[in-house]
């Protein structure tokens, strides 16, 4: 069974009369164990749900809709299966004391790879999850796989693990996707290491549709971790030698280039970002792999539209290594509304210079830095440095805090050039105010 947290008024739940702590105990005459269960049913035009209420009445429902449509439910949320590997690049490992809860959480579940696509890395799955998967056509799926020699593995998990090749063949022979990702640490399973792996993945195309390749991220807190350099300007052009390489062979032998670096590397080593069609689709995008190029092909469509607005002065903020794009775009796109838009990159003091991509942003280092400043009329933050649904950011700190503290309306907005020009909008319509306390 699974319990009803809430129902979205208006909904298809709603309109059935479905309430807070019913429990779903069937759909369309199938068992429901888990939230995976409820997303697999729930793809049908005609439903049959049955419910238990609190007096432990059985009730059912019937309705008819497209499969693609929602319900208005928010279901129970399993609690992760736990990451029992010591990665010697753990990004929790790097967290000092003090900030919210979740993120210690380190989750190695296979649902929330298949609900959300997070990363597994396939080392914590019993017979029954591999039945599961495979019956269920839990596709596609998400895999870490950092290297596929078997002793070079096992040092980057930092743990005794099964071969990931015959796991890979298992899943990919019986029709599962799969998309995988290498976090190259330098001097470890770069060069040579990085060729093999990518060549042995490649070798399971197209069941694993897609390779992203992405920098190791260190913070100031490795206190007592095993010692990892961060990537040099030398370390990021020799490891996209060895990609491009391999993506013009790829491209020959299968009409895919098959394996895409992450932005930070063609930032890193000062090389032209690829234009948008090289990315075949964004496969990797919430990897940070063709974001930019993506934001690029954006930009003309944005000012095509925009239109003047009347407010004055709006202020956007940024990591370090998106600044540049930013302020580019923000020139034109001031232009146009007849607003003067402001770039402020914001340096990463809480974990550390090293780190300078937007989503890594605590709110201290947002009000350190932006206190006193002349910020117009107004703020928009990437909606990356918050967690998904919430208005807090990584340290804690609110939105509302934000707001209060700066005295400005503050938007979080998609971070997109269609998200920031919707964001300019609200603050020209007065659709946000300062958050007071």
């Amino acid at each position: 069974m699974l319990k009803v947290e809430s129902v979205e008024p208006g909904s298809y739940a709603a309109e059935l009369g479905l309430l807070s702590g019913d429990r779903l105990l069937s759909m369309n005459g199938y068992e429901i164990s888990d939230l995976v269960d409820y997303h697999l049913y729930l793809e049908s035009s005609s439903l049959t749900l049955g419910v238990i209420r609190d007096d432990d009445e059985l009730w059912e429902f019937e309705l008819e809709k497209d499969p693609s449509e929602d319900l208005g439910l928010t279901m129970q949320h399993p609690h992760p299966r736990q990451c029992g590997n010591q990665c010697l690049f753990c990004f929790v490992h790097q967290l000092p004391k003090g900030m919210r809860q979740s993120l210690y959480i380190k989750d190695e579940d296979y649902r929330f790879s298949y609900l959300y696509g997070s990363y597994i890395t396939l080392t914590n799955l019993e017979e029954y999850d591999f039945k599961r998967i495979i019956q269920d056509q839990l596709s596609p799926l998400y895999i870490s796989v950092h290297a596929t020699e078997q002793t070079l593995r096992e040092k980057l998990l930092g743990t005794k693990i099964p071969d990931i090749l015959p796991l890979l063949e298992r899943l990919t022979s019986a029709g599962i996707e799969l998309h995988c990702q290498i976090v190259v640490c330098p001097g470890i399973n770069d060069g040579s290491a990085l060729q093999q792996t990518v060549e042995d993945l490649a070798g399971f195309y197209p069941q694993i549709a897609s390779l992203a390749v992405v920098p190791v991220g260190l913070t100031q807190f490795r206190t007592k971790l095993p010692q990892l350099r961060k990537m040099t300007q030398s370390d990021a052009a020799a490891c996209l030698d060895v990609v491009f390489l391999l993506q013009k062979r790829f491209l020959r032998e299968h009409k895919s280039r098959f394996v895409f670096p992450a932005d930070e590397f063609y930032l890193q080593a000062d090389v032209p970002i690829p234009p948008m069609d090289e990315y075949e689709g964004f496969p990797q995008i919430e990897n940070g792999v063709g974001m930019i190029a993506q934001f690029r092909n954006q930009t003309s469509e944005v000012i095509e539209e925009a239109q003047a607005l009347q407010i004055d002065k709006i202020t956007l903020v940024t990591g370090c290594s998106f600044a540049d794009e930013l302020r580019s775009f923000a020139d034109l796109l001031g232009e146009k509304v007849e607003i003067e838009l402001q770039v402020i990159e914001i340096h990463n003091d809480f974990f550390g210079s090293d780190v300078s991509v937007t989503g890594l942003i605590t709110g201290q280092d947002l009000l350190v830095q932006l206190q006193g400043g002349n910020l117009g009329s107004g703020i928009l933050i990437p909606d990356v440095r918050r967690k998904d649904g919430e208005t807090l950011f990584l340290d804690g700190s609110s939105m509302e805090d934000i707001s209060t503290q700066l005295k400005v309306p503050v938007v979080a907005v998609e971070s997109t050039p269609w998200g920031i020009l919707d964001g300019l909008e609200q603050l020209a319509d007065g659709a946000v105010e300062i958050c007071r306390m």
